[in-house]
């Protein structure tokens, strides 16, 4: 059968109505924004300026960082901007654009943060055979097959959600266009579509968490035998990891491991994990990684001597 819809344009609801908020919010969104961009570009700069840092972890950590650049722009700038303008409008088509890129980022990261979490099982456990494992043609495959593995699962989420017809209902109860506030407005049964919507996404984030988590028990129990020293560098380098991975992967399996329900509490930590993880990211990396830290001196020295001649 033919889809048809009459509707051409979304509007949404936002975090707030009340006007002394939202300008609270943009002023708080805006800052949040900037220093996304500045931080994750400061370690994308680092790790490929400092040869010291051209290895498999800090490859991935580049993929990351770019990642939250793009994962984060997907969504925060339209709610910044609405939250100054009078109509919180976006079009069928840019509803559509946001719902793509938003999850082929945000899958992105779920399976960088899976590989990197590989890296460092292969760095502690099989020190000896580490270059090995991890050459570059395997973290260039690594990073490719995750990279595409995040374009089909967008691609599928997107397809499933704008198959069905909208026929007059155009407010979204949200401040972007995810899933299952835009599949509220379809005028049709949307049970199977919720049902491939949990086994797509919902079902990725808990698979990859599930991996992560099992990876890291693997590598405790490796660490029992080092000495104190490399156990300290160890578990300072999977802290931080873990720290993240938790950060983002909790608020994912909240919100995509369910039916096609919304409560009160859903833009929260959706604004948790589209806003704030991306910002704490490179603060995690920076102040608990001793490698970053130091190539960031490195750098900020090296710029500070060349505005000087």
């Amino acid at each position: 059968m033919e889809v048809v819809n009459n509707v051409t344009e979304f509007i949404f609801l936002g975090l707030s109505q009340d006007p002394g908020m939202q300008l609270m919010f943009f002023a708080l969104f805006l800052w949040v924004y900037i220093v996304i961009m500045v931080g994750n570009f400061l370690i994308l700069l680092t790790v490929f300026s400092d040869p010291r840092l051209h290895t498999p972890m800090y490859f991935f950590l580049g993929n990351l960082s770019f990642v939250d650049i793009a994962y984060s722009s997907a969504t925060a700038p339209k709610m910044i901007a609405d939250f100054v303008s009078e109509k919180k409008r976006i079009s069928y088509w840019g509803c559509a654009t946001q719902m793509f890129t938003f999850h082929f980022f945000g899958c992105a990261e779920i399976f960088v943060l899976t590989v990197m979490a590989f890296d460092r099982y292969a760095a502690i456990c099989h020190p000896l055979r580490y270059t090995t494992i991890m050459s570059v043609n395997v973290c260039t495959t690594l990073a490719s097959a995750s990279w595409l593995g995040a374009l089909g699962h967008s691609f599928v989420q997107t397809l499933l959600t704008f198959q069905l017809p909208f026929c007059s209902a155009q407010t979204i109860d949200h401040y972007f266009c995810d899933v299952h506030p835009v599949l509220k407005l379809a005028c049709a049964d949307t049970t199977l579509v919720n049902m491939l919507v949990i086994a797509n996404s919902g079902l990725i984030s808990l698979g990859c968490f599930v991996i992560l988590l099992a990876s890291y028990i693997v590598i405790l129990f490796s660490l029992r035998k080092r000495s104190a020293e490399s156990q300290r560098k160890a578990l300072s380098t999977c802290g931080s990891h873990l720290t993240v991975v938790t950060f983002f992967f909790v608020p994912c399996i909240f919100i995509y491991l369910r039916p096609s329900t919304t409560f009160p509490l859903d833009k929260a930590v959706s604004v948790f994990y589209t806003t704030i993880t991306p910002m704490l990211n490179p603060l995690i990396y920076t102040l608990r990684n001793e490698d970053v830290k130091n190539a960031t001196k490195r750098l900020w020295n090296l710029l500070v001597s060349l505005k000087e001649k």
